[in-house]
């Protein structure tokens, strides 16, 4: 007689955790984190609906009326400049019949109608009206309590916009902590900011979300491997060279960059590569003496904010042969189900360029990380056969885990910044420190798992 034994989805998502939580004191995590329904569920709940993701830049919203179709976690969501120049995001469901009120991926307009019932919503997502409403709903319909949903929290970084689900959670730049810091390293070098350059590109990968963003949390050792192939052509001369000059950069919850010194090249090199003239009008009276050192020397250059975004900024030439240019690429690592992800990149540039600078900027950008990128073609590669690894029965029956066991390093102890500062990327303890942030997130109970301790 056979016996079945039931298991809920919270157990096998908690039994999974479980093999998270005793693994990583050991360098190991399990396959299933990058293919497995009951995780993938638990993570859309538990981190995207709970904490800080970033949807927009404000520059893509300038003016009142404009709006952005975006994604937080499975949700599409409505980011709308109102009236007062106010940012609200709305999640892009009718509050009749839950059809979606927003088709078109940016636009301007003074309200949103619905095309099934026509029930109109305002810019902040108030209900302002529905046809032959006296005939339908009389007297006694509260048109207060049947607005869009609405996101309690929205906080701007340098233009670029967060929400959270969760009220009570902590201010934006205090949730970051050091990440915050170096951010406006990255983003604070002149009055007028930075913008977006063109709308994002939007992909498919047959990976997993946090494929992408544990590799630019803090991995520079693939680099001579699998971008290979740039260095053979010649395109980036010195790749093989990549990783022994990354530096790492933990600021704690998850949060990590990578610095590159690439002033080693030269003093051409110092700043990211900015040309002299560039430079010459950055103001840095808002960084204090640690954050100018750190861009002149190894400024961040790839990183991670968890849950999912991440920067890069790194010179490169804009055509083969081309003076190289530093580019600054912004990328969403958007969930779509257990295994597959959207990759959404936004190329970005301070405002006060001219537009042939500008433009040879996103050039650069396009050029190695846009969707046909020679790099991007590499790394989603690579990432696609994680996703098979930990959807293979045979990997399962083996019980087979991930390594995570290079040689532990010491951060410097002279380090004045926040956070910590290794001077070399190897070791993997950015990545350990995404897995213990994700682990956090994810919320591990031992008494709920079955058998647990």
């Amino acid at each position: 007689m056979f016996h079945f034994e039931v298991v809920s989805p919270e157990s096998e998502s908690n039994e999974i955790i479980k093999k998270v939580h005793d693994g990583l004191d050991q360098g190991l995590i399990p396959p299933e984190l990058f293919y497995n329904e009951d995780i993938f569920r638990a993570e859309m709940e538990r981190i995207f609906a709970t904490t800080w993701v970033c949807v927009a830049h404000e520059t893509e919203i300038p003016n009142s009326g404009d709006y952005v179709l975006r994604k937080l976690g499975l949700d599409t969501v409505i980011v709308t400049r109102d009236e007062g120049g106010g940012i609200n995001v709305l999640l892009n469901h009718c509050r009749h019949r839950g059809s979606e009120v927003c088709h078109e991926d940016s636009g301007n307009t003074k309200h949103f109608k619905c095309p099934y019932h026509g029930w109109l919503y305002n810019l902040k997502g108030e209900f302002s009206g529905a046809p032959h409403f006296a005939d339908a709903y009389g007297t006694g319909f509260d048109k207060k309590a049947w607005g869009l949903k609405k996101a309690p929290r929205v906080e701007s970084l340098h233009g670029f916009v967060f929400v959270s689900l969760t009220a009570d959670i902590k201010p934006l730049r205090e949730h970051l902590g050091g990440a915050a810091w170096a951010w406006d390293a990255l983003f604070g070098l002149h009055p007028k900011g930075v913008r977006v350059i063109a709308a994002p590109e939007r992909f498919r990968v047959k990976a997993d979300w946090k494929s992408g963003a544990e590799n630019f949390a803090g991995d520079a050792y693939h680099v001579s491997t699998a971008h290979l192939s740039a260095g053979l052509s010649e395109f980036i001369p010195d790749v093989r060279q990549v990783s022994t000059i990354a530096r790492g950069y933990d600021f704690d919850n998850g949060n990590s960059f990578i610095g590159h010194e690439i002033s080693l090249w030269g003093p051409d090199f110092e700043y990211w590569g900015y040309p002299k003239e560039v430079r010459d009008q950055f103001d840095f009276s808002g960084l204090d003496d640690v954050q100018k050192e750190m861009i002149r020397r190894h400024p961040p250059t790839v990183g991670t904010l968890f849950p999912n975004l991440s920067i890069l900024r790194f010179p490169q030439p804009a055509r083969p042969g081309g003076r190289p240019y530093p580019f600054t690429n912004i990328r969403q690592w958007q969930p779509v189900s257990p295994g597959i992800m959207e990759l959404w990149t936004w190329e970005v540039e301070y405002a006060f360029l001219d537009e042939p600078t500008t433009q040879e900027s996103y050039l650069a950008g396009q050029f190695g990380f846009g969707s046909g990128g020679i790099f991007e073609q590499d790394d989603t590669a690579v990432w696609e056969g994680i996703a098979k690894a930990a959807n293979s029965p045979w990997n399962r029956k083996e019980k087979v885990m991930f390594n995570l066991q290079q040689q532990r390093v010491p951060p410097e102890s002279d380090w004045a910044g926040p956070g910590k500062f290794y001077r070399t990327i190897y070791g993997e303890y950015l990545q350990e420190a995404f897995w213990r942030r994700w682990l956090a997130d994810m919320g591990y109970r031992a008494n709920e798992v079955r058998g647990g301790e």
